[in-house]
């Protein structure tokens, strides 16, 4: 296969721009350089998970433990669909529901 000179040229532009994109994307301003980005993410998501854990206790404390203790854990399945039930019951908000759904599964 002929290549042209001006398609050559192109090609040889891509590749430059390519090159470029990745020297950028590696020295990119980074607020946590020097650590590993996998366990910046898994720190961010384990705060994440704390918080939404801790959320979820408070709601059901609030919605839930008026009248029943907290149970055993249960596969989240069971417990989704026991949360479906007494959102009504109990007027929780689709919100609270997460929240429990998310502490009840932990």
């Amino acid at each position: 296969m002929k290549l042209s000179m001006s398609g050559f040229s192109l090609l040889l532009a891509i590749f430059l721009v390519c090159l470029a994109l990745v020297a950028v994307a590696k020295t990119g301003d980074n607020k946590d350089k020097g650590k590993d980005p996998s366990s910046v993410a898994t720190a961010s998501h384990n705060v994440q998970d704390d918080t939404a854990r801790l959320e979820g206790e408070k709601r059901f404390r609030s919605n839930c433990a008026r009248c029943h203790a907290a149970p055993p854990k249960f596969a989240p399945r069971v417990t989704a669909t026991v949360l479906r039930h007494m959102r009504v019951r109990a007027t929780i908000t689709d919100e609270d529901m997460r929240f429990i759904l998310h502490y009840m599964a932990q």
